[in-house]
């Protein structure tokens, strides 16, 4: 029953992406959260390492989209600048937003990589639409008023999730 909320693997920020990794693995797509997955909740702007992460991917032809559920503003004033395709409101879990991206994409299920900070909404999310997913650990321990119940909710599916250390080891 819980299995749909287990990633399939976990990391500790987005820059534990590389992607020589990413290749070797057959990764040629990146879906991610914004929200505590790329910065702070409350943070307007990409970051310098950011910024540089979203280079270091476009450079090795790995395509990157940001799917996230907040508002169109919000997500448009920090998506515009690095140049990526975004989607706001994406209803996450649903699996719409996904799979529409993943056509955009043009590439396959197998081929793209779900990143988020949420089990209920990014992790469950890419489960259902079928894709590889990875939980990051989030940016900042606070979040957004409408963050609060889903971490509360989360809280007690990490109780039950598997022990189990699949952190992507540095070579």
């Amino acid at each position: 029953m819980f299995s749909k909320f287990w990633p399939d693997e976990q990391i500790d920020q987005i820059f534990d992406l590389k992607p020589e990794k990413l290749k070797e693995q057959g990764i040629k797509g990146i879906i991610t959260d914004l929200d505590n997955t790329l910065v702070a909740w409350d943070v307007k702007d990409a970051t310098p390492d950011v910024i540089a992460w979203f280079k270091i991917m476009e450079e090795n032809d790995i395509k990157v989209t940001i799917i996230s559920n907040n508002n169109q503003e919000r997500v448009t004033v920090f998506s515009e600048p690095l140049g990526t395709p975004f989607v706001f409101s994406a209803k996450k879990p649903l699996s719409r937003a996904f799979k529409t991206v993943a056509k955009e994409m043009d590439l396959n299920k197998e081929e793209i990589l779900v990143v988020g900070d949420q089990l209920l909404t990014d992790v469950l999310g890419g489960n259902i639409a079928g894709f590889y997913t990875v939980l990051v650990v989030p940016v900042v321990q606070t979040d957004d008023k409408k963050t609060k119940f889903n971490r509360l909710v989360e809280r007690k599916i990490l109780k039950r999730m598997p022990v189990k250390d699949n952190r992507r080891k540095e070579e």
